[in-house]
């Protein structure tokens, strides 16, 4: 087996720095997005279906090309690829703000769907556990997620502002710009190619595939995943318009939106230094149960600024940066680093179909029945189930999970 590399600490900075402002710009943009569903419904004539299965699409090329997108970062590097994603997004932004109906808005999200892929989770967390030690490395990752919430504080605030004075493509223009700043971000993220991930040397990435799919922890922890997609991108999606269907400020559906992004910060500093002492597994359950329970509490009585204020603290603590030190660290202790990427890839397909199911599944509920009581009675439902069955199915067994062990756990 071949020793691992440290990086020595300015180099580790960077690569950190940069992995959280690419985190910061790209996840505050796709946090923002459920903020034009009034204006662009409205100023194109098309329907909230319409507008969430552009989202849907996005969500589901998100899931569906991010194990391709690892498997190609893990053969020719983080870097190039991170910085090619950065200029797809960039491209579908463009698109997004040129379109004029339905056809235009899907094509600019499968493009943005593609950037996420290279730009968010799955490439962010390989960088970050290549950066730092095995003993820092949740710590580390609720750090960085944490850090990288912060665009999902600011940039909800600075679009709805925009968007109460000026067109939306005017919104949209300063995402383009956001994105344009992501490609240096990249470029320092990508560092990490230099630090190759130790743990599955001699072990090809088929084979390490063929194990991930045999590997009940690995399988419960991507189904839960499912739900954890389905729940938050509804929520993020159609909060909005939920709100102004109760006749809330529209600026109430932004802050709100901020308040998660900023609970974030707090929830994965918090999940970071617990999955250092906790098993990751449970960790994951209870969040994935308690992010149920507050859920059916808000949709259940009347919204008011105080209850959705008080509503999305809550949900930001459980937000999805606060899963990135227990997902990251829990594969990561499964498998080695050495194909993490392709690995993360691999559940967040699953991920992302939830998502889809989500954006655009309650769109449909909503233009079926013209309220969203149906939806969020499902989310609730199948998100207690997830967190009970992540609890008692996704702890590791002796005998028949197959697990390549991590090279921290090897003898050399």
């Amino acid at each position: 087996m071949s020793p691992t590399i440290v990086p020595n600490a300015s180099q580790a900075r960077l690569i950190l720095i940069g992995t959280a402002l690419l985190l910061t710009l790209g996840m505050g943009i796709r946090q923002s997005f459920g903020l034009f569903l009034t204006p662009v419904t409205r100023d194109l004539a098309i329907t909230a279906s319409d507008f969430t299965l552009a989202l849907a699409v996005q969500n589901v090329v998100w899931g569906f090309s991010q194990a391709l997108v690892g498997a190609i970062a893990d053969r020719f590097g983080l870097r190039i690829t991170m910085m090619a994603g950065a200029a797809i997004y960039v491209a579908g932004l463009g698109i997004m703000a040129a379109a004029g109906g339905t056809l235009a808005l899907i094509v600019s999200g499968g493009l943005i769907g593609v950037a996420l892929s290279c730009t968010a989770t799955s490439l962010a967390m390989t960088a970050v556990v290549r950066a730092v030690s095995a003993e820092r490395r949740s710590k580390m990752l609720g750090v960085v997620s944490a850090v990288g919430s912060l665009g999902s504080v600011v940039v909800p605030l600075a679009t709805q502002a925009l968007l109460a004075h000026e067109p939306w493509q005017i919104a949209m223009l300063l995402f383009v710009l956001m994105a344009i700043a992501m490609l240096p971000a990249a470029f320092w993220a990508g560092g990490a190619d230099t630090i190759p991930g130790p743990g599955t040397a001699t072990t090809s990435m088929r084979e390490v595939l063929g194990q991930a799919m045999r590997n009940r922890q690995f399988l419960v922890m991507s189904g839960a995943y499912f739900v954890c997609g389905l729940n938050l991108v509804f929520l993020s999606t159609h909060l909005p318009a939920y709100l102004a269907l109760c006749g809330q400020d529209p600026m109430l559906s932004a802050g709100a939106l901020a308040v998660i992004g900023g609970a974030s910060c707090f929830g994965s500093l918090l999940s970071g230094w617990l999955g250092g002492i906790y098993p990751k597994h449970i960790l994951l359950g209870l969040l994935y149960i308690l992010r149920s329970i507050i859920f059916a509490i808000y949709f259940v009585l009347p919204p008011t600024p105080a209850s959705t204020l008080l509503f999305a603290a809550a949900m930001g603590m459980l937000w999805w940066p606060g899963l990135a030190p227990l997902i990251g660290g829990l594969v990561a202790e499964i498998f080695g680093t050495r194909y993490m990427a392709t690995l993360l890839g691999v559940s967040f397909v699953v991920h992302q179909a939830g998502a889809s199911l989500g954006a655009w599944g309650g769109g449909l509920i909503f233009d079926l029945s013209g309220s969203y009581d149906s939806a969020w009675q499902i989310g609730t439902l199948i998100g207690l189930t997830a967190g009970v069955v992540q609890i008692l199915a996704g702890g590791p067994t002796r005998r028949h999970d197959p697990v390549i062990a991590p090279a921290s756990l090897k003898s050399a």
